[in-house]
């Protein structure tokens, strides 16, 4: 698996305040393209990604053992809630990943509700695989850009991010890199989008039912009675695929995946990649 060549851009809303980003050549109205300089956000930091959908975390109790408030930074995906199931989920949450329909469909009152405050905040848009900027911005799959400079305007000290395009795409690429079938050109999922931003980020990151243990459920989300297989297995985003990848990449008990569905995953800084010569084959 080479991660080399991952690069990570973020379209932000620039202010003076920012410590973040380095305005780049490239603007667009208020909105500019800058690198995400900090390259981890704590010093040993771990991580434990808590999701909207079940092939991240819809079993009550995964991780009571080691509860999501004890980590330094917790993930949240789209509209995942946490009051009411403080027990299984916890409470803090340090960044929330969201998908564009999270900011355009008025049922998720994102300019409103407290979900999506006081937290840092990274939306991303499926855009075609070879659309550019100018092209994207100009017609995304769904207008985020509008919301997030309503939001930007109401929250201006608030972190909030945009990926660019391309970091998806390039994720999209490393997964079928490692992929003997050919796999449709739809973009990854929130679930390992937050995963791969999150191993750039941190020491250590522990995902629980992400690759689902022996409780397995077609539940889709923790807080709302909805059932779909396609939820752990995939129908639009290549999950099964993003998943054996991910397996191949876990680093922690095999006890611990079958009966918790719990991975444990090094920090890029700590992975020592061999050389391409040395890849084994698919």
């Amino acid at each position: 698996m080479d991660f080399g060549h991952i690069y990570m851009v973020v379209v932000a809303w620039f202010s003076e305040n920012s410590h973040e980003c380095t305005p780049s050549t490239h603007s667009y109205k208020h909105i500019l393209i800058c690198w995400w300089k900090d390259s981890s956000l704590h010093p040993g930091l771990d991580v434990l990604l808590w999701a909207h959908h079940h092939h991240l975390q819809a079993t009550p109790g995964s991780a009571t053992q080691n509860h999501p408030d004890s980590h330094d930074a917790v993930l949240r995906f789209n509209s995942a809630p946490t009051h009411g199931y403080e027990k299984d989920v916890g409470n803090k949450t340090t960044m929330r990943i969201i998908n564009s329909q999270i900011l355009t469909n008025p049922n998720h009152h994102f300019i409103d509700s407290s979900l999506y405050k006081d937290v840092i905040l990274v939306a991303w848009d499926p855009a075609p695989y070879s659309a550019n900027l100018n092209v994207w911005y100009k017609k995304p799959d769904y207008n985020l850009f509008t919301p997030y400079v309503q939001h930007r305007r109401k929250n201006p000290n608030q972190p909030f991010y945009i990926l660019h395009p391309k970091f998806i795409w390039q994720l999209w690429d490393i997964i079928q890199e490692n992929t003997k079938e050919k796999i449709q050109p739809n973009p990854p999922s929130s679930g390992f989008i937050g995963i791969l931003i999150m191993m750039s980020m941190c020491d250590e990151v522990h995902v629980y039912e992400y690759i689902p243990s022996v409780r397995q459920t077609d539940l889709c989300h923790y807080h709302e009675l909805y059932y779909d297989a396609a939820c752990t297995l995939g129908a639009y985003h290549p999950l099964l695929y993003e998943k054996l990848l991910v397996q191949r990449m876990n680093k922690g008990l095999q006890d611990d995946l079958y009966r918790k569905g719990k991975v444990v995953l090094p920090g890029f800084r700590s992975v020592k990649c061999p050389d391409q010569n040395h890849f084994p084959q698919l």
